[in-house]
């Protein structure tokens, strides 16, 4: 028997993350692939929160979750917030229904109780370790007693756990397996293994099926972490008589040093990334193309194209690699594909709030003085990799009159004989220049003679000049920069530079 599902039903996929943490980039790798899968074939996609790990799990842990998929932008069908027909989309708010499929697989006889205490199970484990048993699982000790008898303990109170019947003439559990094909497991390995702890709550083998089959999974695509967990699944597929969902593991994520990434590595929450100013479609088409592809070829897909073109037989079963410089370059590429007005309004401008640079509403801000954030934008643009970047290279033009200035560039371009005329010369051109003509080609032009009259380089003459305005030897281009500060902060600026010269 195979873990095949031939019958077609309209494709329903889940997303269901326990809320031990912050959601790691695997977890939101996943999360794309089933959002992708359901969008392409016009199926579902639902999210679904597996918190029935009573000591890991939180509900600030699940905040933090849904704030990462909104950021991400993988809107759900069905599930937590939205709600659908096959509701609650909680695991802890599903107790009741999970106590009443584990009864009704009792009262099948597919389930018994078993009241084996934890010193009995090691010591059974023990002997057959000693007597060099080749199966050394759960001894089915308890399998055997009556269903009379059990119920009668059970009634009793006494402790007990709640295992599933693995079927003894049960053959290979064979799973055809989306991504990795065919995979064999020994159904003879298998022990009769617990759903229901002796604390009344149910394990994740036995929920996450009770779960997936009353909400119609069709695929379950999951990290391949998940792959020796299918076989136990699936006799618990089996033992409730519903269908078998299609599988799809998908490879991990290593890190550069080709060990599974961890924060040795960097960041690997989807809230770090965010933090750290990446754009969330730069992110979303960076993670889909770890361990898939369309056509071996493309680096950037769109959201519209991904949910046209994604499937599961384009999908590696080799592990991918996260390439942090690969990410970066993406990222350039959504900034560089931005209109100048585009970056003012969606980086430029809410960065300069954020940081306290400027002040109101992002759109109010913005449409004071349009021309001006769009002309800083078009140069701050290509110079930009993360977001925050935008802010920290325009705050010179924030500073007054009289800018911070970095020791080593005013040590490299200041401090040096003949600086002093240089800025005065420089000063003396630009302050023909009117506030109407000051404008970049027309202060370029201005000043374009004077390294020859001055009989001086134009790395020494340029050089002096940038730190006068700009505070530092690395800004945007020195005339674009005078424009954007203005006429008469760029001249005071150079006036407050000369006693530094002296």
């Amino acid at each position: 028997m195979t873990s095949s599902n031939t019958v077609q039903r309209p494709v329903r996929v889940r997303f269901a993350p326990s809320p031990t943490g912050k959601l790691h980039v695997g977890g939101a790798r996943t999360a794309i692939f089933n959002w992708a899968f359901a969008r392409a074939t016009g199926g579902t996609f639902i999210l679904r929160i597996d918190d029935t790990d009573p000591n890991r799990s939180t509900d600030e842990n699940t905040q933090v979750i849904l704030r990462a998929m909104h950021w991400l932008g993988l809107d759900w069908d069905e599930g937590v917030e939205v709600g659908g027909p096959f509701g609650p989309y909680k695991q802890t708010d599903r107790l009741d229904i999970y106590r009443k499929a584990a009864q009704k697989l009792v009262e099948q006889g597919k389930a018994y109780p078993c009241f084996c205490t934890p010193e009995k199970l090691a010591a059974d484990k023990k002997a057959a370790q000693q007597r060099h048993d080749p199966f050394q699982g759960y001894q089915r000790t308890c399998r055997a007693i009556d269903p009379a008898e059990a119920a009668r303990r059970v009634a009793a109170g006494e402790p007990h756990t709640i295992r599933i019947k693995v079927p003894e003439d049960r053959g290979d559990v064979v799973i055809e397996d989306a991504v990795h094909g065919e995979v064999i497991f020994n159904a003879r390995e298998l022990d009769d293994f617990i759903i229901v702890r002796s604390d009344g709550t149910p394990t994740y083998n036995f929920t996450t099926v009770v779960d997936d089959a009353m909400m119609g999974i069709t695929h379950v695509i999951r990290g391949d972490d998940h792959l020796s967990n299918t076989p136990r699944q699936i006799i618990v597929y089996e033992a409730l008589g519903v269908p078998i969902p299609i599988f799809a593991h998908i490879s991990m994520i290593l890190g550069p040093d080709g060990k599974k990434l961890s924060k040795r590595h960097g960041a690997t929450s989807v809230e770090e990334y965010r933090d750290a100013g990446y754009l969330p479609d730069a992110l979303v088409n960076y993670l889909a193309l770890l361990g898939w592809a369309p056509d071996g070829q493309t680096t950037i897909i769109t959201r519209e194209k991904l949910c046209r073109e994604f499937s599961l037989d384009h999908v590696s079963k080799n592990p991918a690699t996260f390439d942090y410089k690969k990410l970066d370059w993406i990222q350039q590429q959504y900034l560089q594909a931005m209109s100048d007005s585009e970056f003012s309004r969606h980086v430029l401008v809410p960065q300069l709030v954020a940081e306290g640079l400027e002040r109101g509403r992002v759109q109010e801000v913005y449409e004071t003085r349009s021309a001006w954030f769009d002309l800083l934008s078009s140069v701050l643009k290509p110079r930009t990799t993360l977001l925050p970047q935008a802010a920290e290279k325009a705050r010179f033009l924030y500073e007054g009159a009289k800018p911070s200035y970095d020791e080593k560039s005013v040590a490299k371009n200041l401090a040096k004989e003949g600086t002093h005329g240089f800025l005065v010369a420089a000063r003396d051109v630009l302050a023909t220049l009117s506030q109407e003509d000051w404008r970049a080609s027309a202060i370029e032009a201005a000043l374009a003679p004077l390294p020859e009259r001055l009989m001086t380089t134009k790395r020494r003459f340029y050089g002096a000049l940038r730190v006068a305005v700009c505070g530092n030897q690395v800004s945007p281009p020195l005339g674009v920069s005078l424009e954007l500060l203005g006429r008469n902060t760029a001249l005071a600026r150079i006036d407050n530079t000369l006693p530094l010269t002296l």
